[in-house]
């Protein structure tokens, strides 16, 4: 059985949201999955991903959950975030977002399979949040990241030239940005979270 309880310093479930295409076996979202038990929000079609379709899994998958949760989230899962919180009814299921890489789905150079995702959520989410962003992104400029970031209310963080933050930017495990979340959530969310 997973423990869904991990840091076990604050006791909060994890859900990891990845982005287009899924995150391979690569990426730190995988590795964390695997070293920590975080759970992952499977969805129907990663290729083609619909917004309104990814958002009523989300919805789906946070009611079924006994306690509020952290959302962890990469590129397309960081719009997802937006997006869901913007309509849900359920926003209380969340006492947490950790936000790295969101793409700029406004680019003309977007792949049509994500011109669905147009226009871009930017409203102030309801829960604390952080956004990671690296000034070298393929899919956003390091303005725009900290444009959304403002939008959203969240904490910004520069991380350097990491690329999209993914499994081709060589962070392997990425236990630096595993302690960083671990840190802000221990300082920021700690006090509002059940305790084991």
């Amino acid at each position: 059985m997973k423990d869904h309880s991990s840091p076990s310093t604050y006791g909060a479930p994890v859900l990891l949201l990845p982005g287009w295409l899924n995150s391979g076996p690569a990426h730190w979202q995988s590795r964390w999955e695997k070293a920590h038990g975080y759970t992952r929000v499977e969805q129907n079609d990663w290729v083609w991903p619909l917004r309104g379709d990814w958002m009523a899994r989300l919805d789906e998958v946070l009611q079924m959950q006994a306690e509020p949760v952290v959302l962890v989230a990469h590129s397309l899962g960081c719009q997802l975030v937006a997006a869901w919180a913007a309509h849900s009814k359920h926003t209380d299921k969340v006492e947490a977002a950790w936000l790295v890489a969101p793409p700029d789905t406004e680019r003309p150079d977007t792949p049509p399979n994500l011109h669905n995702w147009r226009p871009m959520v930017r409203g102030k989410l309801p829960f604390c949040s952080k956004v990671l962003a690296s000034s070298n992104d393929a899919y956003c400029t390091l303005e725009r990241a900290e444009g959304l970031a403002r939008d959203w209310g969240s904490d910004f963080l520069h991380v350097g030239q990491w690329g999209h933050i993914n499994g081709e930017s060589g962070l392997n495990d990425w236990a630096s940005g595993h302690d960083w979340m671990v840190q802000w959530l221990q300082q920021h969310v700690k006090h509002e979270l059940k305790t084991a």
